[in-house]
């Protein structure tokens, strides 16, 4: 028996074949201008996690309000500070206590944000102990 040879069609057509497979790959749709222009990026931070989903909350009704493409919130990491301090001065070395400040994020993007959501956002009032980062990107 002797070995079969592949038809030159056949392999021509496989390479037809795989020339328009990666065209086609290789021609995305561009993004126009009008789709993604501008995001406003909030970044709220708090030390307690309900005041901040509350507040985030709060934020994100203000935007869905005026009409604004929302992403988030989306749950950054807890930022942990531990202090470890002794209990007593100057004999009991191994007597300590130890504490932590947790302090929860979240992050907000709102596209095409108009001058409307921005107003509205500046002049909304949080609770105390929210602070809040606000970039145009």
């Amino acid at each position: 028996m002797a070995p079969k040879v592949p038809s030159k069609k056949s392999s021509s057509a496989k390479i037809a074949k795989t020339a328009e497979v990666k065209a086609k790959k290789a021609v995305k749709k561009p993004k126009t201008y009008e789709e993604v222009v501008s995001k406003l990026r909030i970044r709220v931070r708090a030390y307690e996690s309900k005041i901040l989903d509350l507040s985030v909350k709060q934020i994100i009704d203000t935007a869905l309000r005026y009409d604004a493409q929302v992403q988030g919130p989306i749950p950054l990491p807890t930022e942990i500070k531990k202090y470890t301090v002794n209990r007593s001065t100057f004999v009991y070395k191994n007597a300590r206590e130890q504490f932590e400040m947790r302090i929860h994020k979240r992050l907000i993007d709102i596209l095409n944000p108009t001058p409307k959501i921005i107003e509205s956002l500046t002049n909304m009032s949080l609770p105390s102990g929210v602070s809040i980062d606000v970039k145009l990107i």
